[in-house]
C-alpha cells in the first residue's frame, strides 16, 4: 500500500471519530474505538538486537557490536530476522488478545545518536562515533525492519532526535549547545540518511533540549529540518515522559495543557508518557483546536495502515516456529563471530587445546548471563556464557578451572566475607593452569540508560574508563602470578586497557556479545575462525579524559577519532586477525579530478592479499581527507567500507566505491558544500592514522586526488 492510499483511508477514518476518541489515540497506549472496528494498540516495543522485553526471541550481539561489524548486508539481515519474529509474536498475540505493552510492530530501534563521549552509558545502544557508519548501518537495519513488501513488515524508528548523548543524569533538564558546523557534520547526517535513504517509518525526540528547544517540540529540528528540508512523512514520537518534562523540569512551559499544545504544534504525534491525558483538557480551555489533532492521528493512522493492521497481508501467515529458529540462531551467531575485536596477541592465539592440558577461566564476566546481553534485551531460551563456551569446546580434553575472583564492581562477593574474598582461589586457579582466559568487564548495571533499575555509578554513565577496582585488583593479582594470560572483556564502551596491554598476552573486545555469544568467543579463543571485527569508537586512556572538553560540553573539539589531538590507545576501525591480509596495490578506476569525483564519486581499483594459510574475512576501510579547505575535519572521515573474504594464500581485485558526498565539507554555518581542491585517500584494512601503523606495522595506501 502506497503512502497516499494509506492517508487517505487514514483521514477518513479519523473524520468519523469523535475529538475524544481522536485525543485516546495520541497516547502509546491507545485505547480501543469499538464501534470503528478499531482495536486498542501499544506502540511501544523494542528491537534493538532481538525483539525485547516480551518472551523468547532471537538475541544479538548488542548495537554497539554490530557496530563493530561494520557490515551493511548483516544489519540488513538482522532487521529482518527481528521484525519475521516481531511479526510472528504479534500474530500469535493478538489473535488471543493479548495487546499489552512491548506485543506490536511499531519497534523504536535503531538508536543512531553518535557516541561522542566515552562516558556515555547509553553509547552501547548506538553503532558507535562515525556518522557515516552510523547512516550505513541504521539504514539497511531499518531496511530489514520494514521490508520491501506491500505492506510495512514492522515500523522502525530512529532515535532520539537529535544531539543526544549524556550526560545521562542531567537529560530531563539539560540544555546541550551545539553549533551550525557540529550539528551538521557530526549529530545530523545519520538521522538525514535514515530519513532520507531509509525512509524510517517513526523518529523518536530526545528527552533534552538542543541550543534551547525542547527536543519533543522543536521549531527547527522538527519542523524546518524533519519535515521541510528533508520532507519526512511519517510520525513523530515523544521519548517516555519527555513532554512532562517541559513544565516539571525544562520549566519552558507552566502546566501539562501548555505542554500538549506546544508538543501538538511542533508536531509531536504521538506522547509515550502520561502527558497527552491531558488532550481534552488543553482542548477544552482552547488552547488546541480539533484540527491540531486530527493532523497529529492522521499520521498515526496512516502507519497503521501502511502496517496492515485492517487488511489481510503477506505476514500473517508467518508462523510461531520462526522464533529462535535454526536459521535465525545462525545470523546470531554470524554477527557475534564478526563483531569481536582482537586487540592485541604476541601470539599466543589461537590456543590449540592439543597442547592444553589445564586453563583457567577467571572473572566476574565469565560465568555472566548479565554480561552477554546489554540492555533493551528479550529473553533467550538458552544462554552460553564464556565458561561455559570453553567447557563445551575443550569437552573432556582439557580441564576447566574457574573462579569468579570478584564482584563486578563491590569489594565483597560474599555479604558476611571479607573484601576480596575470591582472590585466593583465582591464585590457586591460575597456578594449576597452562593459560588463563580473564573476563572482565562491565554489564546493563553499570552503564545504560538513566533510570534503569540498579546502575551502580553515575545514572548509567561511568565517571572514568578504569574498570571498576574490584576488577584491577584482580587483573593485577593475575599479572602476580606470571600466567599467559588473555583478557576478554564484555563491555559496551571504550575502557582504559593500558594495565592489560602492557602485561596480557591477548585481548578481546566481545562488547555484550548476544545470548549465547560464549560460544562464539570460544571458538575464536581456539581458532575455529579468525577475527575480523573493527572498534566503531576510539578506546583512550583514562588520562586522555583531561583533553576532552567537559562531558556537558556539546564541542566535537578533542572528541573522537576524526577530531582527536593525542594518540588513542586502539584507535577507530582498528583490529587485528590472526590471518596477514594486505592491501598490494589501489589505484582510481578512472581518471578524474577532484572536481568530478566531489560530483560522481569516484571507484577505487584494489589488489589484496591473504599472505597466511588462514581463511579470514577483514573490513577493507577508505579514508579521506579534503584539502584546500578550512572546513574539512582535523582529521581523516570514513569514506567507505566492505567486508571481504580471503581463502588461504588467496589474492583478490575488486572494487570499492567513494561517494561524492565524501569530498564535501561542512562549514561554521552548517552548509554542506565542495569546499576543498584535492584529498588524500587512505585505503587499507586499518585505520589511516599513526597509531594504527604502531600497532600493525602495516601503512594505507595512499591516493592523492587532484
Amino acid at each position: 500500500m502506497n503512502r497516499e492510499e494509506a492517508r487517505k483511508r487514514a483521514t477518513e477514518l479519523v473524520e468519523k471519530m469523535t475529538v475524544e476518541e481522536i485525543a485516546s489515540q495520541l497516547r502509546y497506549d491507545a485505547p480501543a474505538i469499538d464501534r470503528l472496528g478499531i482495536p486498542e494498540y501499544n506502540w511501544w516495543n523494542e528491537g534493538l538486537h532481538g525483539v525485547a522485553r516480551a518472551g523468547v526471541a532471537t538475541m544479538f550481539p548488542q548495537a554497539i557490536g554490530l557496530g563493530a561489524t561494520f557490515d551493511e548486508e548483516l544489519l540488513k539481515e538482522t532487521g529482518d530476522v527481528i521484525s519475521t519474529e516481531a511479526r510472528a509474536k504479534y500474530n500469535f498475540q493478538s489473535a488471543d488478545g493479548d495487546r499489552d505493552i512491548y506485543k506490536g510492530i511499531t519497534l523504536w530501534s535503531p538508536n543512531v545518536n553518535l557516541f561522542r563521549d566515552p562516558r556515555w552509558g547509553r553509547g552501547h545502544e548506538t553503532y558507535g562515533e562515525d556518522p557515516y557508519l552510523i547512516s550505513r548501518l541504521g539504514v539497511n537495519f531499518i531496511e530489514g525492519l520494514q521490508g520491501d513488501g506491500e505492506y510495512l513488515k514492522t515500523a522502525a524508528c530512529a532515535k532520539h532526535f537529535a544531539v543526544h548523548s549524556g550526560p545521562e543524569a542531567l537529560r530531563h533538564h539539560f540544555n546541550a549547545v551545539a553549533n551550525m558546523k557540529d550539528m551538521w557534520e557530526t549529530y545530523l547526517p545519520q538521522f538525514e540518511a535514515c530519513v532520507i535513504e531509509g525512509k524510517v517509518e517513526s523518529v523518536m525526540g530526545a528527552y533534552n533540549r538542543t541550543n534551547g528547544e525542547v527536543c519533543c517540540a522543536h521549531s527547527y529540528l522538527m519542523e524546518e529540518v524533519l519535515r521541510g528540508k528533508w520532507g519526512f512523512e511519517g510520525h513523530y514520537v515523544s521519548d517516555c515522559w519527555a513532554v512532562r518534562d517541559f513544565h516539571e523540569n525544562h520549566k519552558v512551559t507552566s502546566s501539562p495543557e501548555e505542554s500538549v499544545k506546544l508538543a501538538l504544534e511542533k508536531g509531536c504525534d504521538l506522547n509515550c508518557g502520561c502527558t497527552y491525558q491531558k488532550i481534552m483538557d488543553a482542548y477544552d480551555e482552547g488552547l488546541i483546536n480539533e484540527e491540531l489533532l486530527k493532523r497529529a492521528a492522521v499520521r498515526l493512522f496512516t502507519t497503521r495502515y501502511l502496517l496492515g493492521m485492517f487488511d489481510k497481508t503477506e505476514f500473517d501467515s508467518i508462523p510461531f516456529d520462526v522464533i529462535e529458529c535454526k536459521e535465525h540462531l545462525a545470523v546470531a551467531s554470524r554477527a557475534t563471530k564478526e563483531s569481536l575485536v582482537l586487540l592485541k596477541n604476541d601470539g599466543i592465539l589461537p590456543l590449540d587445546k592439543n597442547k592444553i592440558k589445564k586453563i583457567g577461566v577467571i572473572g566476574p564476566n565469565a560465568n555472566s548471563r548479565a554480561s552477554l546481553i546489554g540492555n533493551y534485551h528479550g529473553t533467550s531460551s538458552r544462554y552460553i556464557t564464556v565458561l561455559e563456551g570453553i567447557q563445551d569446546y575443550v569437552g573432556d580434553d582439557v580441564r576447566v578451572y574457574f573462579s569468579e575472583g570478584c564482584h563486578l564492581f563491590a569489594p565483597k562477593t560474599e555479604a558476611l566475607g571479607r573484601e576480596y574474598g575470591r582472590l585466593s582461589e583465582a591464585k590457586a586457579v591460575a597456578a594449576n593452569s597452562d593459560v588463563v582466559v580473564l573476563c572482565l568487564g562491565l554489564d546493563e548495571t553499570l552503564e545504560g540508560e538513566e533510570g534503569d533499575t540498579g546502575n551502580a555509578y553515575s545514572s548509567g554513565d561511568k565517571n572514568d574508563l578504569k574498570f571498576p577496582p574490584s576488577q584491577l585488583k584482580l587483573l593485577e593479582t593475575i599479572i602476580e602470578m606470571k600466567v599467559p594470560f588473555i583478557v576478554v572483556t564484555m563491555a559496551g564502551s571504550a575502557l582504559d586497557y593500558s594495565l592489560a596491554d602492557a602485561n596480557a598476552n591477548a585481548i578481546v573486545q566481545a562488547w555484550y556479545p548476544g545470548a549465547r555469544g560464549g560460544k562464539e568467543v570460544a571458538e575464536l579463543l581456539f581458532g575455529e575462525y579468525s577475527p575480523s571485527g573493527k572498534l566503531p569508537l576510539t578506546f583512550y586512556r583514562d588520562e586522555d579524559l583531561k583533553d576532552m572538553p567537559d562531558f556537558e560540553d556539546y564541542s566535537m573539539k578533542g572528541r573522537t577519532y576524526r577530531y582527536i589531538e593525542k594518540a588513542p590507545l586502539y584507535p577507530f576501525g582498528y583490529g587485528l586477525s590472526y590471518a596477514d591480509v594486505k592491501v598490494t596495490d589501489a589505484s582510481f578506476k578512472d581518471a578524474k579530478s577532484f572536481d568530478a569525483a566531489s560530483k560522481e564519486g569516484i571507484t577505487i581499483n584494489v589488489k589484496a592479499v591473504n599472505a597466511s594459510a588462514i581463511e579470514t574475512e577483514d573490513v577493507l576501510q577508505v579514508y579521506v581527507h579534503v584539502n584546500g579547505t578550512k572546513d574539512e575535519v582535523l582529521n581523516t572521515k570514513l569514506a567507505a567500507f566492505m567486508r571481504v573474504k580471503f581463502g588461504a594464500n588467496e589474492e583478490k581485485e575488486f572494487e570499492i566505491t567513494v561517494p561524492a558526498y565524501a569530498f564535501t565539507t561542512v562549514d561554521d554555518e552548517g552548509i554542506r558544500s565542495v569546499t576543498g581542491n584535492a584529498a588524500d585517500i587512505y585505503v587499507g584494512f586499518n585505520g589511516a592514522d599513526k597509531r594504527t601503523e604502531e600497532l600493525t606495522g602495516t601503512k594505507a595506501a595512499v591516493l592523492n586526488l587532484k
